[in-house]
């Protein structure tokens, strides 16, 4: 699983790698130009430092450092000449000029082994000793000219050399991310066999039926004194993970109800696998998003943008705009109703005065029932904040050239994150949110507003309504970064945001096992489907 997630990010690495080894050449050579522009410019014959007299000192304890800093000092000299001649190998490599590279490379040898053999008995070289070194080293950078490596035509050589290489980073750059995002959307053969079996087991065994609907317990589904959750996916093993581990975190998981909605492909899969498995107790509803009569174009903007053949070509064929957009704002689950349903959850669950949301992509690693006893001081979202000095703030996700945007956000404004969110739904139609979302949604029809997703659109929606929660209770960025260890240790929530989901190959391994403690491996249908 590992080799295959990597391989394809190697090259990357590699050529970014030599873009940063070419920009530190390109930065060494142009300081060591100008060191020998300010030096006096090297005749067609070369010149020599001034003759000491013969009773050169011979110091005791001498300072080496000191010697090369001496403006009289032949080390000094002899230490200038060697950064130069080293600058010009470099561009002579470059100019495939191998012989001359070779002349100087072997020069800088003769003139450090003098430099060595000073430090060693400590004591200053002399005029006499170095005359020889610097004489030759003198001429070999007169020639060095004389190939036209001077400061004017080096520097417009490396600009295009660097402009080849920005060039280059940038293909690969956007050939990384499609391939990122292409593997991120696939669906592993394991859990597609999953779903097949889980649905034909549903289809042909009315126990399984049955059983469901007895441990569904009817009145616990509107019991406003239990724990309510809800998880909207389409990925029957990552919501498994997400029941389980808050179960198993969980000091009264009797009083925890996760309301589960997929849509009609995975809806039988889903049922069968929450009939077969239980979990502490947990009481779990499953419901299919198709069944809601009130979700219809005429009511839901994002139903009605996919009836437009615009966005349909948008998302769907990229053809219209020469692919000048970047592949990861083209990706069409960002019009799907399972992402855009935490906009309904009012309309979902009628019956609710408070909601914990989760994403599919979270684990729980501790008892989430403090959450319903946080005070949210009239506002509607409990959430992480997420902005930490400038970044993650509004002007990150939103267009403040269009005027709808400059005149009603403050763009300094701490975005926050969706994943584990407590909601007021009491205050949500008090404050008629989904009015407010709807709004904004019409606004962006063109996409000018926002690009893709629906963080934008929430942070439009619920602002000045969002209360701040502990960072403890929502540890981001598992699946795309590195995150502080103690960070991890601590939070209540891991959240592997990001195209590294735990489930695919291309998943961060050091976190995978976070997220692998609750999948039963051993589970026969699992097994029967290759999971590892």
């Amino acid at each position: 699983m590992r080799r295959r997630g990597q391989d394809f990010r190697r090259p990357v690495r590699r050529r970014i790698s030599h873009v940063v080894w070419w920009t530190l050449c390109g930065i060494a050579v142009l300081l060591f130009i100008v060191i020998l522009s300010k030096e006096s410019q090297i005749e067609s014959r070369p010149t020599f430092p001034k003759r000491y007299d013969r009773h050169d000192r011979i110091m005791e304890g001498l300072n080496i450092t000191d010697e090369m800093l001496s403006a009289n000092s032949v080390t000094r000299q002899l230490t200038d000449q060697i950064s130069l001649a080293k600058a010009f190998v470099v561009i002579a490599k470059e100019s495939n000029n191998l012989q001359f590279a070779w002349e100087l490379s072997a020069q800088i040898r003769n003139s450090q082994v003098l430099l060595s053999n000073a430090a060693t008995r400590r004591t200053p070289l002399t005029t006499r000793e170095t005359e020889t070194a610097i004489r030759d080293m003198a001429l070999l950078l007169y020639q060095a000219q004389q190939f036209h490596y001077d400061s004017a035509t080096m520097i417009m050589r490396l600009k295009a050399k660097i402009q080849g290489l920005e060039e280059q980073m940038g293909s690969v750059n956007e050939k990384s991310s499609k391939y990122g995002q292409i593997a991120a959307e696939e669906v592993p053969k394991s859990l597609y066999c999953l779903g097949v079996r889980l649905t034909t087991e549903w289809f042909g065994n009315q126990n399984l039926q049955r059983k469901l609907k007895e441990r569904k317990q009817m009145e616990k589904l509107t019991d406003n004194n239990l724990y309510h959750f809800c998880v909207f996916s389409d990925n029957i093993l990552a919501t498994s993970v997400v029941v389980n581990s808050t179960a198993s975190n969980s000091k009264n998981p009797d009083m925890i109800v996760f309301h589960l909605v997929t849509d009609e492909i995975n809806y039988a899969a889903m049922k069968a696998w929450f009939a077969i498995n239980s979990f502490r107790g947990v009481t779990v509803e499953v419901q299919k998003f198709e069944d809601f009569k009130w979700l219809n174009a005429s009511y839901v903007p994002v139903l009605k943008q996919l009836q437009d053949s615009e966005t349909q070509s948008y998302y769907f064929s990229g053809n219209n705009d020469g692919g000048r957009t970047p592949i990861k704002f083209r990706n069409p689950k960002y019009l799907s109703m399972l992402n855009h349903l935490r906009f309904y959850i009012p309309e979902v669950f009628p019956a609710l005065k408070k909601v914990v949301f989760l994403d599919d992509d979270v684990v729980v690693q501790t008892d989430l029932s403090a959450l319903f006893s946080i005070n949210l001081n009239g506002n509607v979202n409990g959430a992480v904040e997420t902005c930490m000095e400038t970044f993650h703030r509004y002007h990150k996700y939103l267009n403040y050239s269009h005027p709808l945007i400059r005149e009603h956000f403050d763009p300094d404004a701490c975005g926050w994150a969706f994943g584990m969110n407590i909601f007021d739904l009491v205050e949500w139609r008090k404050r008629n949110v989904t009015g407010i979302y709807h709004y904004w949604q019409e606004k962006n029809v063109d996409r000018t507003l926002w690009k893709l997703g629906t963080l934008p659109p929430g942070l439009l929606t619920f602002y000045g309504l969002t209360e701040p929660l502990n960072p403890a209770w929502h540890v981001l960025g598992l699946g795309y970064t590195n995150v502080d260890p103690q960070l991890i240790e601590k939070g209540a929530v891991l959240h592997y945001n990001g195209n590294s989901k735990p489930w695919l190959k291309i998943g961060m391994e050091k976190y995978k096992p976070l997220w692998e403690k609750y999948v039963d491996y051993n589970h026969p249908q699992l097994q029967q489907c290759n999971f590892h």
